[in-house]
């Protein structure tokens, strides 16, 4: 008995422990819903009433409900994927004209001898929208009339880490709040026993991209608005089951019992953080039962499965896909998706067709089955990575392109957003963003807007400055992307 006994309490103190050291984690993250129920608010179209987020918000009629990101970890080439230009197989394997180059920043090329690449692969037109895809993407390319391609995104970071940390949080100084966790801040979330900002991460392909928890962070935001990373394959969230020898009925004695110290404690200590820890108990023991049913695909019809290319699990990004889709059912606000093997220094078509085989399906499948349950209307889908590719060759084993911020592809779509359409060129060699150059801060700010947030009135006050995602530089909504 002694011995039994000890065992639960070792689980249990294990667990408080694990949620201390979380509490910029699991439910400190995940409920923004239990933290200020006093505040929801509806956000028009008819959706439920949001739970947490700010009173003043939204600014607008909102778009879109919920974000799902589908980020390329490590650069996809934007030369093997959207961006056609005859001009670059013309000038295949002669010198890189130096009026391209000068004076621009650049990774592992610096100082050597520059050659053009041409594309790798070939294009073709497809959908009635007549775009431009490349063979690595055929299930993209049959979904291209639902799309909009940013065709001159640029960026400021030319290394990965610092250039993820752009991408995600507008500069890259680390520890800033990512993008996620300001949409939950500003909105708060629809689920009350999910997290808000959810993360999912999958791999395949060259050199897996590492990915740190900072690119989720809620940085100077309360920190239950931080992402959640959910594992892709076994428990999906670790220390959310009972342990062994624990029921719910105790386990609910458990966090009632430490919840009302806590509460004792915090009102001589007023500390927002205790409040934080205490919604951490609480959405721990809801997902005890959430977060299996949630990730419990054997009610999946066998056709979705197959459309997705899913096998429960696995741990693969069609998997996440699916999972996404189920996540957002659910009300989850904002979900972030990372595929790690995109770096494709060498032997560029050997992995981006391991890639593409990974991803290219899944993406369609998502977009497709969004659309047939409606709900692809109240949805933003960003795809693309944290910068492209360069027009000239780099070899190391093989034929590969080095990192490049000039001018590069992604792709939006969803609600609010013309599909079938593209946006922005870059010039004849896909080197400089020309036409209708977009920044990253201009994609932040166009996000906000169509969840009803004008980026310019969303700030934080830190260290005497009023912060915002998009930063003090300039940056515009993309009102030429949005439908009427």
């Amino acid at each position: 008995m002694r011995a039994s006994l000890n065992d639960s309490m070792i689980a249990a103190l294990k667990r408080r422990a694990f949620l201390r050291r979380m509490g910029v984690g699991v439910g400190a993250a995940a409920l923004q819903s239990l933290m200020r129920g006093d505040g929801s608010k509806a956000l028009g179209h008819g959706t439920a009433a949001a739970r947490g987020g700010r009173n003043d918000l939204p600014h607008h009629r909102p778009r879109v409900k919920n974000v799902i990101v589908l980020c390329m970890a490590g650069g996809p080439s934007h030369l093997e994927t959207f961006d056609y230009k005859p001009q670059l197989n013309a000038l295949d394997g002669k010198a890189m004209p130096e009026s391209f180059t000068k004076g621009q920043p650049i990774a592992q090329l610096q100082g050597q001898e520059l050659k053009v690449q041409g594309h790798l692969t070939k294009f073709r037109k497809y959908g009635q929208s007549g775009q431009w895809v490349s063979d690595f993407l055929p299930h993209q390319a049959g979904i291209v009339d639902d799309l909009c391609i940013l065709r001159s995104m640029n960026t400021e970071q030319i290394n990965h880490d610092p250039a993820h940390t752009f991408m995600n949080t507008g500069t890259a100084i680390s520890g800033r709040p990512s993008m996620g966790a300001w949409a939950t801040y500003g909105l708060g979330s629809e689920c009350d026993d999910l997290p808000g900002f959810v993360v999912l991460t999958s791999v395949g392909g060259r050199n897996p991209q590492p990915i740190a928890s900072r690119q989720w962070s809620a940085g100077f935001l309360p920190s239950q608005f931080q992402g959640v990373e959910f594992n892709s394959s076994g428990a999906p969230v670790h220390y959310v089951s009972n342990p062994p020898g624990i029921t719910n009925a105790q386990q609910r004695s458990l966090v009632n019992a430490v919840t009302e110290l806590d509460r004792l404690r915090n009102s001589e200590m007023h500390n927002p953080e205790v409040d934080s820890r205490i919604a951490a108990y609480e959405v721990a023991f809801r997902m005890q039962s959430s977060v299996p049913e949630l990730t419990d695909m054997s009610r999946e019809p066998k056709h979705v499965l197959d459309a997705y290319g899913a096998v429960p699990g696995d741990g693969s990004f069609a998997s996440n896909c699916l999972l996404a889709r189920r996540l957002m059912e659910r009300g989850v606000r904002f979900i972030h998706l990372y595929h790690r093997g995109w770096d494709h220094h060498d032997n560029l078509v050997k992995y981006m067709n391991i890639c593409c085989q990974l991803t290219d399906l899944p993406v369609k499948a998502l977009i497709t089955d969004l659309k047939q349950r409606g709900l692809l209307d109240e949805t933003l889908i960003i795809w693309g990575g944290e910068f492209g590719r360069t027009p000239m060759i780099q070899y190391k084993g093989g034929v590969g392109r080095d990192h490049h911020i000039k001018g590069f592809s992604m792709w939006i779509a969803g609600g609010g957003i013309k599909s079938g359409t593209s946006f922005g060129t870059t010039d004849e060699l896909g080197y400089h963003a020309t036409e209708n150059p977009v920044h990253v801060r201009d994609l932040h700010a166009t996000m906000l807007h169509l969840l009803g947030i004008d980026h310019q009135r969303f700030s934080v006050p830190y260290q005497g400055l009023d912060m915002r995602l998009t930063g003090v530089e300039p940056a515009r909504v993309l009102h030429e992307v949005l439908s009427t």
